[in-house]
């Protein structure tokens, strides 16, 4: 084999053991993210079975409950009331002023 065509050969290993290092190196990226994403689920999950429907007050059970076609969450213990997101545009803008006192009294049970 002559010279040049032996650093023909090493410059084709070269090449292909780069791409080889590179196809390694993406591979252990991709199964790396695949790994923090599971454990960011995971963790969310976590949280949300700690937290789902507990008072942010007092830390005690929510119940759902209905008030004028809106569902709220109520605590079982501080009496307290929690909306959704939305719920509170849909309480307030759509309906007429009276309408918006007689709901809230009916709420505080006033």
């Amino acid at each position: 084999m002559t010279e040049a065509e032996r650093r023909r050969e090493d410059e084709w290993f070269r090449q292909n053991e780069q791409k080889l290092l590179e196809a390694a190196r993406e591979a252990r990226l991709k199964r790396q993210a695949e790994r923090e994403a599971a454990e960011k689920a995971e963790e969310r999950k976590k949280k949300k079975d700690l937290h789902f429907m507990k008072c942010p007050k007092c830390g005690h059970d929510l119940k759902a409950e209905t008030f004028g076609g809106i569902e709220i969450d109520r605590c079982t213990f501080c009496e307290g009331f929690f909306l959704d997101a939305g719920e509170i545009e849909q309480l307030f803008l759509n309906r007429q002023a009276a309408e918006r006192q007689g709901f809230m009294r009916r709420l505080l049970g006033i």
